[in-house]
């Protein structure tokens, strides 16, 4: 039976099968103060990204680059996930910081069985699941998890400086309109945005309640944007690679796959002395 990509909290509480949960929430006071019972912390910077790694500079690979592959499939086995395991992730950001990110991660080593809770921590509460404070009991560790390429398109700023020149490719920014127009800038150097992206911020994904919009609407919403080009020929990028995979699962519901993800995306486009779009 499938299994994803979105889990509804309801569909979780009912669960007995075995589940891998992990909580994306960045930084470890939040997961200190009260998680899903069992769940085990993948943070953003330890676990999700190379940005705690020594040498990391985000001017080359962005605020958060992704981890080599052989790091992340070690940290898989380390969680206990093989390619059977079903694993939800859950955030406090309705997927965007970062169960988005963690979902593409593991659909890029090839694995088929997880989930992102839709509506995510405030959803879960909701329904009736409660939070603990205690030490999640030990996983028993596999080994590291099998593949040896990632699997899930990525480009690199080389290719979106090609692809910015090309008329049947578009590169999507997913940035709030307020960063994409360059008007504030809460984390990066510079404001603005790279030239000739086109901008549809990874919140409209989301409906009034938090949760994603049916397949219906966002198929809509990606085809006005796609405005016929293939989905294929679309490379998606934000601040630092976390929320355009919030978009790239959007797409993925939509059943528009094949998109790239830029990881360096804004972080590392504005701080090697390319030209910057504003207004």
């Amino acid at each position: 039976m499938s299994f994803g990509p979105l889990v509804s909290a309801e569909a979780l509480k009912a669960m007995t099968d075995p589940v891998r949960i992990l909580d994306a929430r960045p930084g470890t006071e939040f997961y200190a103060a009260g998680h899903f019972p069992g769940a085990l912390h993948a943070d953003l910077d330890l676990r999700l990204s190379a940005a705690s790694e020594p040498g990391f500079d985000p001017a080359r690979g962005g605020r958060h680059p992704l981890p080599a592959l052989t790091t992340w499939t070690a940290q898989l086995g380390a969680w206990g996930i093989g390619p059977a395991t079903r694993v939800v992730a859950y955030d406090a950001a309705s997927g965007g910081n970062a169960a988005g990110r963690l979902w593409w991660m593991l659909r890029a080593v090839g694995h088929q069985r997880v989930a992102v809770l839709d509506g995510g921590l405030q959803a879960a509460q909701a329904a009736g699941l409660a939070l603990t404070t205690a030490p999640p009991t030990p996983v028993a560790a596999l080994a590291p998890y099998p593949c040896d390429a990632w699997r899930r398109p990525t480009v690199s700023i080389e290719a979106v400086e090609q692809l910015l020149q090309d008329p049947a490719w578009k590169v999507l920014d997913v940035r709030s309109r307020e960063r994409w127009r360059g008007e504030v800038e809460p984390l990066d150097p510079v404001a603005g945005r790279i030239p000739g992206t086109v901008n549809l911020p990874y919140a409209d994904n989301l409906d009034a309640t938090g949760r994603f919009k049916t397949p219906a609407a966002l198929r809509k919403q990606y085809l006005e944007l796609l405005g016929g080009t293939r989905p294929e020929h679309l490379a998606v990028h934000c601040g630092s690679g976390v929320t355009a995979c919030h978009s790239l699962l959007a797409l993925e519901l939509a059943g528009l796959q094949g998109a790239s993800l830029y990881v360096g995306s804004f972080s590392e486009w504005c701080r090697g002395g390319r030209p910057l779009g504003q207004g």
